[in-house]
């Protein structure tokens, strides 16, 4: 037993011993400290948690000799990014109450509370559960958010797509009773006590790494679905959907310097149809959880099991346990994809409105006071809130003939209006990093907005100013915010310095190259100007940045912007 347990990760042997991820979580939470010891800390990332602190304060109480500024980041796990109205509203009121008074949409349609303290944990997320709305399996080594495009399009294929995504969330959900046990008042296990409940699909370990999954259609690829573990591709066949091809083995995350970690897109593995979905995801998912590595957790993800037995001995895998043969894939590609701002038909008299949130952070400032503008909307009209995979807001269900209020209700608050937002800001994210993130090794949200106020002069100068241009930047090469799908990002390397990647596909469908190392953040336009410059030259009819970069070449835009900068 020694042996076998030396032989997998200090977090499998974690999850293995934790009774069904109870561990010391309940004890701790009870106790009177600010924080949880680092075992309990990995714990509860499957709760829906993140043990945190404030960076920008590290230094100065570490010097003081006190303990760092802990709270904690809560995160939703909502199928989607579908909330009703008394559901935000709840969020909202939490957010006040327990976080920092903000809500921080994510990449992957769910809502982060930050600044949440340890004394406060469990009252938040028995309120989120109180308005249905969980925390389990947000984090953690399992079945993430289930991503679909939240647009309410009139035709119903949306729709059938969203209550696909919910059974596969709930089909995959962890079954342990600790979550309810720890916050909502469950009647407790003893300690010691065996775990009570197997759990059918997650066994005892779980997976090795966190599954992402996703579901896109061809004429909107909004949820990046090539960068997903997990991804279907909707066919749709009138006013219903025929099926959906398989993809597998996508995912961003990377570490600086390890070649053998890099960015992934997803492959096609078959088609599905729609009765089968939930038997293929969890077929997919148990492949991963019995032979992905779990002695290196940065060899962890499905991506690396792919490219080390082959996607041919993958699909034999999965086919074993659904006892038939997948068919082929459709041939069917991604044409286009959609950030759906503005207002746009719902269908039976209903609009929705698209509000553009810089970084995905709802909150007011001085000048903006976009989250009781929000607040008020959502109380005024009933309107349903849906985040999308841009970090927006989409007010759902409001009766055409109210339009211009819900307008003038914005612009009393400050929030502007769509025509007064670039288009390179409105296909701009990033994600949280500092002060919050602990794996952040450089700024991102708190930078990207002056980035992109340089890009817009630049843009503008060079008559580009209505380029479709998909800009992302990230604190670290985790790829939180998809930079490497991205025509152009940063990626935080060090302190205030960045790698730039170009090369990526507004549509989601290449991967990005890296264009230049250890950029300090000051030099970030200037260093992409004479890239910029040459794009404007020498670029195609209708053909966009990353599309240039890449029929180019990577290492001929990089060699010419040396011998320019050259004295």
């Amino acid at each position: 037993m020694a042996d076998k347990q030396a032989d997998v990760s200090a977090v499998e042997q974690i999850k293995q011993a934790s009774r069904g991820l109870r561990g010391s979580l309940a004890p701790e939470l009870a106790a009177g400290t600010s924080h949880f010891e680092d075992e309990a800390a990995q714990l509860l990332k499957f709760h829906g948690v993140y043990q945190q602190d404030d960076r920008d304060a590290r230094r100065q109480r570490s010097d003081a000799g006190l303990e760092p500024d802990y709270a904690f980041m809560v995160r939703c796990k909502i199928p989607g990014g579908v909330l009703t109205a008394r559901q935000y509203l709840v969020l909202d009121e939490l957010a006040g109450r327990y976080g920092n008074g903000t809500l921080r949409v994510t990449t992957r349609q769910d809502n982060q509370f930050h600044g949440v303290v340890k004394g406060d944990l469990k009252a938040t997320i028995r309120e989120l559960n109180d308005a249905l709305v969980t925390t389990l399996g947000a984090c953690g080594d399992v079945q993430r958010n289930v991503m679909c495009c939240p647009a309410p399009l009139p035709g119903g294929l949306r729709d059938q797509v969203f209550q696909m995504a919910r059974r596969i969330s709930e089909h995959l959900l962890p079954r342990t009773r600790a979550y309810h046990e720890i916050w909502l008042n469950g009647e407790p296990v003893a300690s010691g006590a065996p775990t009570p409940e197997p759990d059918p699909i997650y066994g005892e370990r779980y997976l090795p790494r966190k599954f992402k999954t996703a579901i896109a259609f061809p004429d909107d690829n909004c949820t990046d679905v090539y960068s997903n573990d997990l991804g279907f591709l909707a066919i749709p066949d009138g006013d219903r959907i025929a099926g959906f091809n398989v993809l597998v083995g996508g995912g961003l995350g990377m570490t600086h310097g390890k070649k053998v970690t890099y960015p992934r897109l997803a492959d096609p593995l078959g088609f599905a149809a729609p009765e089968d979905v939930i038997q293929v995801a969890e077929a997919v998912l148990t492949v991963q959880r019995d032979y992905g590595d779990r002695r290196d957790r940065r060899h962890a993800r499905l991506k690396y099991l792919l490219d080390d037995r082959g996607l041919d001995w993958f699909r034999a895998q999965v086919e074993q346990r659904l006892g038939r043969a997948l068919p082929a894939p459709a041939p069917v590609g991604v044409s286009d994809v959609h950030d759906h701002l503005g207002w746009q038909d719902q269908g039976e008299g209903r609009s929705f409105y698209g509000l553009f949130v810089e970084n995905g952070r709802i909150l007011d400032t001085e000048d903006v006071r976009l989250r009781t503008a929000v607040r008020r909307i959502v109380r005024l009209f009933g309107a349903g809130v849906h985040f999308t995979p841009q970090q927006n807001v989409l007010l759902t269900g409001i009766p055409d003939g109210r339009r211009s209020a819900l307008e003038t209700v914005l612009a009393h608050h400050g929030v502007r209006s769509m025509g007064a937002i670039s288009t390179v800001r409105r296909w701009s994210m990033a994600c949280p990093a500092l002060p919050t993130c602990g794996l952040a090794l450089a700024e991102s949200e708190r930078v990207l907005p002056g980035v992109i106020d340089e890009l817009e002069g630049e843009l503008e100068r060079l008559g580009l100013a209505d380029l479709r241009l998909t800009v992302r930047m990230t604190g670290c090469p985790n790829g939180c915010a998809r930079p490497y799908t991205a025509d152009l990002a940063f990626v935080g390397r060090s302190a205030d310095k960045y790698t730039i990647f170009v090369g990526g596909s507004v549509l989601g469908t290449r991967l990005a190259t890296a264009y230049a190392d250890l950029v300090p953040r000051r030099q970030l336009v200037a260093r992409v100007r004479p890239l910029l410059e040459r794009y404007r030259a020498e670029r195609l009819p209708d053909e966009g940045l990353g599309d240039f970069c890449c029929r180019v070449g990577i290492d001929e835009l990089r060699d010419n912007a040396v011998t320019e900068a050259a004295p």
